[in-house]
């Protein structure tokens, strides 16, 4: 996604970044000669004490010691007393540019796969935290021979480690650096893929273990266009069922306020989708692709990235916003306690219609039993008199609703229809059953309505909940609710036939934006080419592609088979959605039959709805609620989309 070629003032950004964790750039000293020779290193063998005794399977601190993978004797290997987050390496006493890495497997039944996903890390720090990859070895070994990969990476390191792959004890006969000694420079870093790459090193090598408590941690983010970031953070778990998943979601907190890559948003919270059930590694990103095209006023920051955490390659995620009152998020004013009356009391909130609303500290139920959680104010925030004011607000709001009928279209002053019909045809364009599952709402200061949105939560979304796979054999749309919030969605949706009538709009609005077979099938074709080195190594990680896992109504063995999966589900949805919205497909400037062009801001106006009613005339347009609207003036008739 972000391929842009690194311009003069990213590469000052970089420079000064990687000068502050201690790399020179490029010009300083330590820059090789052309034909200078790489040395092979030698140092103080270091690594994960204690070792295993296989005699015993006890620990030991003389046997399969860091020094025998520095040897020389392929016959003899070092082994972990733990399994997992473990590694050899070396001291070189002084910063050296590593240019080329070997390693050979241990001598035994298991040896070869065992290097597989091994990574190869450099470091200025003793305990690795500032750590970045040199090289992710994608390939089993070869008992008894030494394979080398170069090593692209201008930086130069003291301590350099080799990271056993998951469960592995760390098990290698033989481990090879090779280099030459010098700072080095930041004109070259490495990763895995052609994605960013973002870098997690916890202290002690700890595991986050749930969703309250932050690890410490050092956070590295690896631009694709050359930059980097670099900062303190806390690392937590995050998600409902997705926690459950041995793909582990991640929250990241910075010390700091940080844009990370390209994001709107300058922000410490950031969240890493695992997508563990989604084996194309893209349902999000498609869906929030869907959800700019029907124009939502926010749609998620969202890019893959390639993962790794204490040395371990964890897989193909996606690097999203958290849902939060932000700038560049949800933009709204952010309540304090002393918000307690008038204008200040009556917004901004931020609340989710939450399946999970009863593992949260203060759930809202509803009179209709629709289950809320509010998270803005946060919880542990916000002061009783705004809870009132919340909860007051939102049963009037669905009072209004549910007596939503052609004589009572009240509930217009609390709901944004233009929000939630992009909203509602974003997740039944992508068949999410998921769509008032979790469904994010907010409310302005000084403004009655509540708006929908952002979109969030698409990983069994595209026919891939096997509950109502197939999709395509469903006559009516798909909802998909927690409790009774699906029966509060479908009283808005079926209010009348105003209503309808603007959901064929927004519809052909989208048609005409950008939902097509043939645009989003290229998005998806162009998404895949760009997640394939990812997808490659992510599959050596989790080889589930022949497994079904969470909601998978099938496994189709292959990446690309799921894949054309994702499309073929595509071309009958929207097929679907014009046949179910009775929609006939038009260029813009033909809608029915109202020439569709540009007006003045000046003049004299008549303004009616679209069911032909006036509902103003003036000689100044006014400020007008997002919605359809037909404009006169000068003579000349316009359909307008505010």
């Amino acid at each position: 996604m972000n391929k842009r070629p690194m311009n003069r003032r990213l590469y000052i950004v970089a420079a000064l970044v990687m000068a502050s964790m201690g790399m020179p750039v490029a010009g300083g000293t330590g820059l090789r000669a052309a034909n200078a020779a790489d040395a092979k290193l030698t140092g103080t063998a270091i690594g994960s004490s204690p070792s295993v005794d296989y005699s015993s399977g006890s620990s030991t601190t003389t046997k399969n010691i860091p020094a025998d993978a520095f040897d020389g004797n392929l016959n003899t290997f070092f082994a972990s007393y733990e399994r997992t987050y473990t590694w050899v390496g070396l001291d070189l006493g002084s910063k050296h540019v590593i240019t080329k890495v070997g390693w050979s497997p241990r001598n035994d039944g298991l040896g070869e796969g065992r290097v597989r996903l091994a990574v190869f890390e450099g470091a200025n720090q003793p305990d690795f935290m500032d750590a970045i990859p040199l090289y992710v070895n994608d390939k089993t070994g070869t008992i008894g021979t030494m394979d080398y990969a170069d090593v692209d990476c201008s930086v130069g390191f003291r301590y350099v480690r080799y990271v056993g792959p998951n469960d592995s004890r760390c098990n290698v006969a033989e481990v090879e650096f090779y280099g030459y000694k010098g700072e080095g420079d930041s004109t070259r870093l490495y990763r895995p893929t052609n994605l960013p790459c973002v870098v997690i090193h916890t202290k002690n090598n700890q595991d986050p273990y749930d969703k309250v408590n932050y690890i410490e941690s050092m956070v590295t983010i690896l631009g694709a266009d050359g930059s980097v970031l670099r900062d303190t953070a806390g690392l937590r778990l995050r998600g409902n069922a997705s926690i459950n998943f041995p793909k582990k979601p991640y929250r990241i907190k910075f010390a700091s306020k940080h844009k990370v890559l390209d994001s709107p948003a300058k922000a410490k919270n950031w969240t890493l989708i695992n997508n563990y059930g989604d084996k194309t590694l893209m349902r999000n990103i498609v869906a929030f692709h869907v959800s700019e095209v029907c124009r939502m006023p926010y749609t998620p920051f969202c890019r893959p990235v390639d993962v790794l955490v204490n040395g371990e390659y964890k897989g193909c995620y996606q690097l999203c916003d958290k849902i939060e009152v932000k700038k560049g998020r949800v933009s709204i004013d952010e309540m304090a306690p002393t918000d307690l009356a008038g204008n200040a009391l009556s917004g901004g909130y931020l609340w989710e219609i939450d399946g999970y609303a009863n593992q949260e500290p203060s759930p809202y139920y509803s009179p209709h039993g629709v289950p809320i959680t509010i998270h803005s104010p946060k919880d542990d925030e916000i002061v009783p008199a705004q809870r009132e004011y919340f909860e007051s607000y939102f049963r009037a709001l669905e009072e209004r609703v549910y007596k939503s009928s052609a004589n009572d279209s009240t509930w217009r002053q609390y709901i944004d229809y233009p929000s939630f019909a992009r909203y509602f045809l974003t997740n039944e364009v992508c068949g999410n059953p998921d769509m008032i599952w979790s469904c994010y709402m907010y409310k302005k200061r000084n403004d009655t309505k509540a708006y929908t949105g952002p979109v969030w939560d698409f990983d069994i979304a595209f026919d891939n909940d096997y509950r109502i796979y197939p999709v395509s054999n469903h006559k009516e749309f798909i909802f998909g609710g927690a409790s009774n919030a699906e029966s509060f969605a479908r009283h808005i949706v079926f209010a009348d036939q105003r209503t309808r009538d603007e959901m064929l709009e927004y519809w052909h609005q989208a048609r005409n934006n950008g939902i097509s077979v043939e645009e989003l099938i290229a998005f998806v074709d162009n998404t895949a080419a760009e997640l394939d080195a990812s997808q490659q190594l992510n599959f050596i990680r989790w080889p589930i592609l022949n497994q079904k896992v969470h909601m998978n109504p099938v496994a189709l063995g292959t990446y690309n088979g799921e894949v054309i999966r994702l499309k073929e589900f595509l071309r009958m949805r929207i097929k679907w959605m014009d046949s179910k919205l009775n929609y006939t497909w038009h260029p813009l400037e033909n809608v029915s039959g109202v020439e569709n062009t540009g007006c003045d801001m000046t003049g004299g106006y008549r303004v009616y709805d679209i069911q032909g009613r006036k509902i103003y005339e003036g000689e100044q347009l006014p400020a007008l609620p997002s919605g359809l609207y037909i404009i006169q003036h000068n003579g000349i008739t316009n359909k307008i989309l505010l």
